[in-house]
């Protein structure tokens, strides 16, 4: 007997590549080992965050979101902050372009731990 798997979630640009589709097989499993990732080691190994995957993407989007007020801050502050370092105006230039793309980075992480914790909240009701 062949059994097809259907995906119960639009994988969409934002889907991250370390992840399975939703639906197929042990994607739940590759969706959770890509949140432990996003997250503090000691918070990736408490058991409730283990058993239940949505509660882990819930916690790796407070994460993410908390990291992306810190490198808009440093973006922010740096031009006025960085030269008080006495740091060389090619070295804030370089640092301040680093901010930006940082936050562009994690912008795109934070879409991507919201879609898959939308595939995980759907698979969950069993939508």
């Amino acid at each position: 007997m062949i059994m097809t798997l259907t995906t119960t979630a639009r994988i969409t640009p934002d889907w991250p590549c370390q992840v399975k589709a939703p639906g197929s097989y042990d994607w739940e499993r590759s969706a959770a080992k890509w949140l432990r990732e996003l997250v503090p080691a000691r918070y990736a190994s408490y058991p409730a965050l283990i058993k239940h995957p949505v509660l882990l993407a819930r916690h790796a989007q407070i994460q993410v979101q908390q990291e992306v007020r810190v490198a808009r801050t440093a973006l922010q502050t740096a031009r006025a902050e960085l030269p008080l370092l006495g740091l060389p105006e090619s070295v804030i230039e370089h640092t301040i372009k680093l901010y930006a793309a940082e936050v562009m980075q994690l912008q795109h992480i934070a879409r991507s731990v919201r879609a898959v914790t939308e595939a995980l909240v759907g698979h969950s009701t069993g939508r």
